[in-house]
C-alpha cells in the first residue's frame, strides 16, 4: 500500500491514522504482520489491537472512540471474520462515521461471498448468529447491512501483488 494512496495524514488530537479490523486467528501471524510493519515504515500510525484486549464482549467505549476519531479504516475480511462479535462491531462503528474512509481487503474471501453470507464465511456468520437470542437480533440486522455495505465497496483481493510492495 503505497503512502501516496493515503493523502496528506496531518497529526491530529488522535494518536492513530488507521485502525486495521481483521481476525486474529486468520491474519495476525501473516498478512496483518506485514500490513502494520509496511504502514509503521511510511509512517503511518495504525491501531492494531494487541492480545490484551478482552475477546467475547461488545467493544468498549475507548475503542468506539478511537475508531470514530480515525479518518481510516482497514477492514481485513477473511474466511473467520464474521464469526466475531468483536470484528463485526469494529465493522458497523467504522462504518456509521461519516469522517471515516473505509478500505477493503478480501483475505482469501470473494465480495460475493461475503455480500451473500455463503461458504465459510457465511458459516461462521450463522454460528455468531444463532447465539444471539432475541435481543442480540437488532445487532445482527446491523452486522448483516454492514456485511453487504462493505461487500459492495470497491476493494482488493489477497494475494494480489499489488496490495504491499
Amino acid at each position: 500500500m503505497a503512502s501516496s494512496s493515503i493523502p496528506s495524514l496531518s497529526r491530529s488530537r488522535y494518536a492513530f491514522d488507521v485502525f486495521l479490523s481483521f481476525r486474529g486467528k486468520d491474519t495476525r501471524n501473516n498478512f496483518i504482520s506485514h500490513l502494520y510493519t509496511v504502514l509503521a515504515h511510511k509512517g503511518i500510525h495504525t491501531f492494531k489491537d494487541d492480545e490484551k484486549l478482552e475477546r467475547g464482549k461488545s467493544i468498549s467505549p475507548e475503542l468506539r472512540r478511537a475508531i470514530r476519531g480515525l479518518r481510516f479504516s482497514i477492514i481485513v475480511l477473511s474466511n473467520n471474520y464474521a464469526s466475531s462479535r468483536w470484528c463485526l462491531d469494529e465493522l458497523v462503528e467504522a462504518l456509521e462515521r461519516s469522517n471515516t474512509t473505509v478500505c477493503s481487503i478480501f483475505y482469501h474471501v470473494d465480495p460475493s461471498e461475503v455480500r451473500r453470507k455463503i461458504g465459510s464465511f457465511g458459516e461462521g456468520f450463522d454460528e455468531l448468529v444463532s447465539k444471539q437470542g432475541v435481543l442480540g437480533m437488532e445487532n445482527v440486522q446491523r452486522w448483516r447491512n454492514a456485511l453487504e455495505q462493505v461487500a459492495n465497496l470497491s476493494g482488493w483481493p489477497y494475494p494480489n501483488d499489488t496490495i504491499i510492495r
